[in-house]
């Protein structure tokens, strides 16, 4: 989901610096049949986005789960979901 976000960013124009879009990903797995299975993913974006960009890095946002290879495989399988914190500069 990283790549994708930072590519629907681009697509908007926004280029982040590496060090202004970083991601942190916990997992979970749980016993299933005696064996152990990936569950969860939580996803924690860390942005610095320049000022006056917001609208449109909410909306690259909204739409990059949906639109994320891998993110759309695992559908159904494990439960994604992400939070943002977001800093204008």
């Amino acid at each position: 989901m990283f790549g994708t976000l930072n590519g629907a960013l681009e697509v908007r124009g926004i280029r982040l610096a590496a060090e202004d879009l970083s991601a942190t990903v916990e997992g979970d797995n749980d016993l299933i049949d005696g064996l152990p299975q990936l569950t969860r993913v939580r996803i924690r974006y860390r942005m610095r986005i320049p000022a006056g960009s917001r609208e449109l890095v909410d909306k690259a946002l909204e739409r990059h789960q949906s639109r994320c290879p891998t993110a759309t495989w695992m559908k159904g399988k494990v439960e994604v979901s992400w939070t943002a914190d977001i800093e204008e500069i």
